[in-house]
């Protein structure tokens, strides 16, 4: 009975990954022969979460009959957070907004009671969306810092003691409850529904208040020995003795973060600058002076596009060093700041020009991400269903031994 739930657990996860599969296509990917496909899919149908969706297009055989979840049966709450702001969507199996997106401000480096502030949102949500709780499948929560995905302990923010961010809310919610790195989520997004979908080798750039790093190598996400990869921003490239978030001198992020984009324009406002951010900029909030230089920058302002390109000339350095060590077939610019679109492309090549083997530059593209600031809660939902095998095993389980 186990090992049958996991099967379905499975067909579940690659439908959600895909959208349309045949039953050849399943038994494929599970490796389990088409007769034993064809029954589970006959029990997940009859059970009202997969539907026939028709036959493909023909390429010249016989048609084969498509399968796809069911909409309005299964969700994830998924919440995607940065240093200062948070943001919490409920998906369907297709990645669409089923409510507004729930936004308010955390800051993380200062907020005492964050978690507790977190969960207590979190189950707002639920609250309001007015869905049954056993039709939620589970919460993915993607934030900054060093995360320990398998723990559930972030050793950056919202500290809890040996007992991890996991188990606590999870206790509060009564949902599964998985957490990643955000840039490792917005790779992860990228990787199953976006620019890296059909790379085998990636580099994804989640452009924020850090610079973060998420990596696809031979065609499996890359997280390091513990968790850890991906710290674009701590590369130690600078002697400008400018002190970083994690306590050094130097980094990256200290010349190219969409913070210090944002200081720089309001040094400038400052200092009578001719722009159109002297009437945008309200140093209000670093996220809306944010949205204002790429505001003014998408309208042609000089300054505004000077401030994404001095720092996107920087990220390009930090880009060929890795160019050289991973020589990857693409890198993908996501995250908050690929809502710049563009303007980063000339200033990053212009550095892989200068700092990188032609023949490695060459054959590296360079692309700008349509799932941009939306990414990283695409990748919450995928972090839920890449564990969706063992959330629909225990839950099953569990509902068998209830009606026992």
């Amino acid at each position: 009975m186990a090992k049958r739930m996991a099967y379905k657990g499975q067909i579940i996860k690659q439908l959600f990954f895909t959208a349309h599969l045949s039953c050849s296509d399943l038994s494929s990917q599970i490796n389990k022969s088409l007769p034993f496909i064809n029954g589970l899919l006959s029990e997940l149908i009859e059970d009202g979460v997969v539907v026939e969706t028709g036959y493909a297009p023909s390429s010249g055989g016989r048609r084969p009959l498509m399968y796809s979840l069911k909409t309005g049966i299964l969700y994830v709450l998924a919440v995607a957070m940065d240093q200062f702001v948070t943001r919490i969507a409920l998906m369907d199996m297709h990645n669409r907004h089923i409510t507004d997106l729930v936004k308010f401000d955390l800051n993380l480096a200062e907020e005492k009671d964050a978690l507790a502030k977190l969960t207590e949102k979190i189950q707002e949500v639920i609250q309001n969306t007015k869905i049954q709780k056993d039709h939620i499948t589970g919460i993915g929560i993607g934030m900054p810092g060093f995360v320990n995905a398998r723990t559930g302990i972030n050793y950056t923010f919202l500290k809890n003691g040996n007992k991890g961010i996991t188990t606590y809310i999870s206790e509060h919610t009564g949902l599964p409850v998985f957490i990643d790195n955000d840039s490792s989520l917005v790779a992860l997004a990228e990787f199953r529904f976006g620019a890296a979908s059909k790379r085998k080798n990636a580099m994804v750039v989640n452009l924020g208040w850090g610079i973060g790093l998420g990596m696809v190598l031979d065609e499996k996400l890359f997280r390091g020995n513990n968790g850890f990869a991906g710290e674009f921003s701590h590369i130690p490239l600078f002697t400008n003795g400018k002190l970083c978030s994690c306590g050094k001198h130097g980094c990256l992020e200290t010349e190219s973060s969409l913070l210090i984009v944002t200081e720089r324009a309001r040094q400038g406002v400052a200092e009578g600058k001719l722009s159109l951010l002297k009437e945008l900029v309200t140093n209000e909030s670093a996220e809306k002076d944010c949205a204002a230089v790429f505001d003014a920058a998408g309208k042609g302002d000089r300054f505004a596009v000077s401030l994404i390109s001095d720092a996107g000339y920087v990220v390009g350095r930090g880009l060929a060093i890795l160019i050289h060590i991973i020589n990857p077939e693409v890198i993908i610019l996501s995250g908050r700041g690929a809502a710049a679109g563009k303007i980063w492309l000339p200033p990053i090549q212009q550095a892989l020009n200068e700092h990188c083997i032609p023949k490695l530059a060459d054959s590296t593209e360079l692309e700008i991400s349509e799932l941009a600031y939306e990414a990283e809660i695409v990748g919450a939902a995928a972090l839920v269903m890449e564990n969706y095998e063992k959330v629909f095993l225990k839950k099953n389980l569990k509902t068998d031994l209830i009606t026992a």
